[in-house]
């Protein structure tokens, strides 16, 4: 039995045997070293995964093993086991072009001698004297090396000594062969009982197959027809998924033409909705298939194409838009187009169409204005095109009535042209404002929805609950009342999916049962709003709400960049003509036409576009400051020149100046219509009327009234330049109040004019053209009153200021004629003596000036002054009269002096009594006696 086994002289490695072979984690990866390809091809290889760790002591000594590689090109030519050195080593391995060639010493290598060595070795030797010496005192190191040798050498001794495998192998075939004869009758037995067994088995065999025969009966007659019925079922539902699949590849492969056909009908959110359902197709329902492999990156880049092609459209679309002849009546050029390019954008997020139309805005606006210059130049004659080039050289040789018109026309374009642009901008607002609506209905209705599927499941969670405490089957629960309209639901929503199975035994024949999620998406998204430009609102909108009301602010904002470019072109425009001072030279009623044709504009701008734009507002407020500063500068000069020339003499008043005051008694404050017809017949009267009070005035006066209505008319029709106007008026009336106190109380006008002497009666028609002045300052004040802003009103104070300074100087004039008087009682009653005859010469001198007084003032002032005037002159009277007395020592006693100044002073009491309106004055003359002590 020794002899059938075949056994190995050499003891295996194992987990003992470390002496042979190291123990290998098998859990760590090691990588197999890949043994190199051996240089002599005369010995043996092998593979290195057959190779044992350690080499075979008996079996392994004549075959070729890791010990026997050369791993470089000495040991390959040193090898000792062969005879003598190959000669043909290089050649016959690598061809006869391989020959021994002499190596050349290289230049960069020095030539080494034993006396380059002598500094090392006079260096070294010391340290090799000490190492010496330090060799003889210590232990070899190679004692413990000799240890390790000896005990392996012994171990090596006890290996020889254990016995051969076979021998073992020889005890155990004599120990099994002791146990086979001790269970001998067993085993002869169980050989007797096979017969016995394969009874049985024939027996088992026919019976298996007698059972195999019926059921192969029972089979054909009971399961085969019916699987059959199943098969063929199966097949035709899945005959049925491939036709329907079929025809749904079909239709994706007419994709491209069919976006060819939308783009060439500029269709493009038609093609953007098959695109992206094709794309939706592709990567759930048609994913994997071959045939369609390109298709989807085929239609990416058809829809960067399609994005080029919008924006494109839309600056075609903006620039026919915006380009349009103005005279045409519509609106809005071709809506429909520009719904859908607007709609194409937002689904593409291509938000900056927006630029693209600003600037074409600009374009346009630059446009305009050019072709206006161009045809009003044309028309006219006068100015030679050959000749002067530029264009605007060409408008500024336009007089101010054709320039003028040239304006009007620019702001009626601008006028259509923003009107035009919000039509436009409206449409995209309501387009983004839809999206924005649906977006937020869209969500609200999925809030909805998920809060009633929470509502369910929470109340099919409670049933449950009690469903399970009752003791009840939760499936037997499920299927009386639950499971209905979930299978329903379920059923359903197969249905909808992409996977579902055909909805009747007809689905081959209806198209209506496919299997196209998209198409029905379609359907869904297609019902919302009529004319199919809702579908992409509420299916592929990548919007936020965020961007989409930041892109309706930004569409507002752009219709106010549309007013301020129409601004902005013509503050440019009105600068341009203004080079050579064209604006600062026109006259007053040329500037309000001006200013009110600006002002007009603004309001429309405004109008149209919700806000003021500010550009052209400045731009008049700037030349509307130049005309205020021209305007006031040339009225103060002409009242200057009109002072300078007054002989302050009373002057008749022509029937205009009285018109003129009339129509600001009606309340109208603004310069009256002149009437040729009737205002020719009227003569000058000698005084001015206003409000039944009769005012004698100098001519400067009426003029100034006249110059001050120019003031508030030109606040009426120049708004922007109330308070400027103001602090000019109220400059002009502070001058005309310090220049009249100059030339008439400071009798500047005795060396301005040439006058001999200042009279009271210059002084009285001073005073009263003052009062009239007076008179109209709260009117005045009223009218810029209701003109201003209420922040504004502080600067009224300016007219109490005039006011309290005109009432200064008509006291300063009134004191200035009882001085005269004064001075002239002074001096005559200084002479005063108490004789006869009465009455004396000094009262009737008194009394002669005194009526000089009273004709030269009479006619010129009002009654009540003139009373007030005369008390206060009889007063100075009274006083200059008791002190004359007292210096007399005449006194109240009843005695002959007593009598004669009584007799004097009644002559004077009389006679200033006669005096017209002085009779019922008080003279009170007792206060000339000094009292009695």
């Amino acid at each position: 039995m020794a002899s059938s086994h075949s056994s190995s002289p050499v003891p295996q490695g194992s987990s003992s045997d470390v002496f042979f072979k190291k123990e290998v984690d098998p859990t760590k990866h090691i990588r197999p070293v890949q043994s190199l390809p051996d240089v002599c091809p005369k010995e043996p290889t092998g593979d290195s995964n057959s190779l044992c760790v350690a080499p075979s002591l008996v079996t392994d000594q004549h075959r070729w093993t890791i010990y026997h590689s050369k791993v470089n090109l000495p040991a390959a030519l040193n090898d000792p086991r062969l005879a003598k050195r190959e000669s043909d080593f290089f050649t016959k391995t690598w061809g006869l072009d391989f020959v021994d060639t002499e190596v050349i010493p290289s230049f960069y290598l020095p030539q080494i001698s034993k006396e380059h060595f002598t500094v090392y070795q006079q260096e070294i030797s010391q340290r090799e004297k000490i190492h010496e010496r330090c060799k003889n005192i210590c232990p070899p190191k190679d004692t413990f090396d000799r240890t390790l040798l000896h005990t392996h050498d012994k171990s090596r001794t006890d290996l020889e000594q254990v016995p051969k495998l076979s021998h073992y192998l020889d005890i155990v075939e004599v120990n099994i062969a002791h146990q086979i004869s001790l269970r001998s009758e067993a085993f002869f037995h169980a050989m007797t009982s096979q017969h016995e067994l394969q009874d049985y088995l024939k027996k088992t065999s026919q019976a298996v197959k007698m059972l195999r025969d019926k059921i192969a009966q029972i089979d054909k007659v009971m399961c085969e027809g019916s699987l059959h019925i199943l098969r063929l079922a199966l097949t035709r539902n899945n005959c049925v998924k491939v036709y329907n699949k079929l025809k749904l590849m079909a239709t994706v492969h007419q994709t491209q033409p069919t976006v060819q056909v939308l783009l060439s009908t500029s269709e493009f959110v038609g093609a953007l909705d098959l695109i992206a359902t094709t794309q939706e197709v592709l990567q759930q329902e048609l994913q994997g298939i071959h045939s369609f492999r390109h298709l989807g990156s085929q239609l990416c880049e058809l829809e960067k194409l399609i994005d080029k092609m919008m924006i494109a459209e839309f600056s075609t679309y903006s620039h026919s838009d915006l380009n349009r002849p103005l005279e045409d009546d519509c609106q809005i050029l071709e809506e429909e187009r520009l719904v859908s390019l607007v709609f194409g954008l937002l689904k593409q997020r291509k938000l900056n169409f927006l630029e693209i139309y600003s600037e074409e805005m600009i374009i346009t606006a630059k446009n305009i204005i050019k072709q206006c210059v161009i045809n009003k130049v044309s028309q006219i004659e006068e100015i030679d095109t050959d000749v002067v080039m530029k264009l605007a050289d060409q408008m500024r040789m336009l007089n101010f009535p054709q320039w003028f018109d040239l304006l009007k026309e620019i702001f009626s374009k601008f006028t259509i042209f923003l009107q035009r642009v919000k039509a436009t901008l409206n449409i995209i607002h309501s387009v983004v404002l839809s999206v924005l609506d649906k977006n937020r209905r869209t969500r609200e209705l999925e809030e909805i929805s998920q809060q009633k599927n929470a509502t369910k499941d929470n109340s099919l969670d409670t049933e449950v609950a009690y469903l399970i405490h009752e003791g009840m089957f939760i499936s037997d629960a499920f299927s009386e009342n639950e499971l209905t309209p979930i299978a329903i639901d379920t059923t359903s929503q197969r249905n909808a999916s992409p996977n579902s199975e055909p909805c009747s035994s007809d689905s081959v024949s209806e198209p209506e049962c496919t299997t196209d999620s998209s198409s029905s998406k379609e359907q869904t998204s297609s019902s919302a709003t009529p004319g199919g430009v809702d579908i992409m609102v509420n299916e592929d909108m990548k919007l936020t709400d965020l961007e989409l009301e930041k892109l309706a602010n930004n569409i507002q904002e752009l219709l106010y960049s549309a007013s301020d470019i129409c601004h902005d072109r013509a503050v440019k425009f009105l600068m341009s003509r203004a080079k050579d001072g064209f604006l600062e030279k026109l006259n007053s009623t040329e500037f309000i036409t001006l200013s009110r044709l600006m002002e007009t504009f603004i309001l429309d701008t405004e109008q149209i576009c919700g806000r003021k734009s500010m550009s052209l507002l400045g731009a008049l407020q700037s030349q509307a400051n130049k005309f205020v500063n021209r305007f006031h500068e040339e009225r103060k000069t002409k009242l200057s020149l009109l002072l300078d020339n007054e002989r302050w003499k009373q002057a008749d008043v022509p029937a205009e100046f009285q018109d003129l005051v009339d129509s600001i008694s009606d309340g109208k404050i603004a310069l009256p219509e002149k009437k040729s017809g009737a205002t020719e017949e009227r003569k000058p009267a000698e005084v001015l009327i206003v409000e039944g009070q009769q005012y004698a005035v100098v001519g400067t006066v009426l003029l100034l009234i006249r110059i001050i209505l120019e003031y508030c008319q030109c606040v009426d029709n120049i708004p922007s330049v109330t308070t400027d106007m103001l602090t000019r008026l109220s400059d002009l009336l502070k001058y005309f109040n310090s220049r009249s106190c100059q030339l008439v109380l400071g009798a500047g006008a005795l060396q301005v004019v040439g006058l001999k002497t200042i009279t009271t009666k210059n002084l009285a028609l001073s005073s009263r053209c003052l009062q009239l002045i007076v008179h109209y300052i709260p009117v005045i004040r009223a009218h810029f009153e209701a003109r201003l802003q209420p922040k504004q009103y502080s600067m009224l104070r300016h007219f109490d200021h005039i006011t309290k300074d005109y009432h200064d100087h008509i006291a300063e004039i009134s004191a200035k004629l009882v001085a005269i008087m004064d001075s002239l009682f002074d001096k005559l009653l200084s002479k005063y003596e108490v004789k006869a005859p009465v009455p004396s010469a000094c009262f009737r001198n008194i009394c002669k000036q005194m009526a000089k007084m009273h004709e030269a003032i009479f006619d010129l002032l009002p009654e009540e002054q003139t009373q007030m005037l005369f008390l206060r002159i009889n007063a100075s009277y009274k006083l200059h009269l008791k002190k004359q007395l007292s210096h007399l020592n005449v006194i109240n006693d009843g005695g002959p002096q007593n009598g004669l100044v009584t007799a004097d002073v009644a002559f004077y009491t009389g006679n200033l009594q006669a005096l017209k309106g002085l009779k019922d004055l008080d003279l009170n003359m007792s206060e000339i006696w000094e009292q009695k002590r």
